[in-house]
């Protein structure tokens, strides 16, 4: 086979996959395509399974819709359906436009790979930055559309990773697939649950390729599922050079989990605390403060101080120090806002650890 009819033969596949895909080649994609194609020119066929895997360095983006399974339990089939295509059609289209290839659809969520160019290491990173940004921009811009419809409004979390995998085909002559596998598809996936709606989240190795790309917060120490010590993550805030901000719609500092822990609570008067105690129960968690359900309604600015066990760590949290930030009534039950006012070190990292457990599924509680 000549020259030009090998870079016929290229274009015509490349062709044929962006067709079935939407998605076109990525530069390294097209480079081994074109090795195949110059070794089947020699006679040497490769084996397409299992000796196909090697290194690479990837970034890896993993999206997920939040709230969507408790929204799918609240309307029609088909009115979700419809939703979870426009939003997944419309990140399809924005992961395109970056190169990207969609590794899978899981559920609600979508795993993204940006491939490595040794010719332009860093090119991957800005590449899912970018898409990362535009995704959310997207996302913000349904929105209004969504309320027009008088359908849930949805919303995106997003991590991101890069480091070394290994990639290639896996499966049999009946069926396989190309995939990639390594620690840091386990760390994007674990990245993106701790993110909060609207937010993009990527790991400090993603960082230090692209810090005169992004604009980024500073860089906040989580646990990660499988991982003995703590890992650092940064927000990325958008992208200056080219005028793009992510539009973030959670005004939370830190992600809420649903819980049902017990806990005895005594109201403050002034600066001391009442000797008489009641119980209620905690219903959702996060960094900074909690839902819970009280013995009776308490007015806004009540001041509490409370006691609770953190099973999945076997610890006590005492001397936790809270303010009533809202109050309603719910199917005759007493819910209050708190806000964490005061408490150690060690029972605010002990809380946090516990949410973020409860966010990567490390721990389930049973009601």
């Amino acid at each position: 086979m000549s020259r030009p009819l090998r870079r016929d033969a290229l274009r015509v596949i490349l062709d044929v996959v962006r067709e079935a895909t939407g998605t076109a080649l990525d530069p390294e994609a097209r480079r081994r395509l074109e090795g195949v194609l110059e070794r089947l020119v020699k006679g040497d066929v490769p084996n397409a399974v299992g000796e196909s895997f090697s290194p690479r360095e990837v970034t890896i983006l993993f999206a997920d819709l939040r709230g969507f399974s408790a929204m799918a339990a609240a309307h029609a089939a088909e009115v979700m359906v419809r939703l979870l295509n426009r939003c997944f059609g419309t990140m399809v289209d924005i992961v395109a436009r970056h190169y990207g290839t969609v590794d899978k659809f899981i559920g609600d969520a979508i795993m993204v790979t940006f491939g490595g160019d040794p010719a332009a290491s860093r090119d991957h990173v800005r590449r899912a930055l970018l898409c990362a940004v535009e995704m959310q921009i997207a996302m913000n811009e349904l929105r209004p559309l969504h309320r027009e419809e008088g359908v849930p409004e949805m919303y995106m979390g997003i991590g991101i990773s890069t480091g070394r995998v290994m990639a290639g085909l896996i499966g049999s002559e009946a069926y396989r697939a190309y995939t990639i596998i390594g620690e840091e598809v386990n760390i994007a996936s674990r990245i993106e649950a701790l993110s909060l709606r609207g937010q993009v989240l990527m790991s400090e190795a993603t960082y230090a390729h692209c810090s005169d790309f992004v604009h980024a917060g500073e860089p906040v120490e989580v646990h990660v599922k499988g991982r003995a010590e703590r890992m650092r993550v940064r927000e990325a805030l958008g992208i200056p050079a080219l005028g793009k901000m992510v539009p973030r719609q959670d005004v939370r500092k830190s992600p809420r989990v649903p819980v049902r822990l017990d806990f005895s609570y005594w109201q403050l008067d002034g600066k001391v605390v009442r000797a008489d105690a009641s119980r209620g129960v905690i219903r959702d968690i996060g960094y900074n403060g909690a839902l819970a359900e009280l013995e009776r309604p308490l007015p806004r600015h009540a001041e509490l101080k409370l006691a609770f066990e953190l099973p999945a760590l076997g610890y006590h949290a005492g001397e936790v120090y809270a303010r009533v930030v809202a109050s309603r009534e719910q199917d005759g039950r007493a819910l209050a806002g708190l806000e964490f006012t005061s408490l150690a070190d060690e029972t605010s990292a002990k809380i946090r650890l516990f949410v973020q457990m409860l966010l990567q599924g490390e721990y389930r509680q049973v009601d």
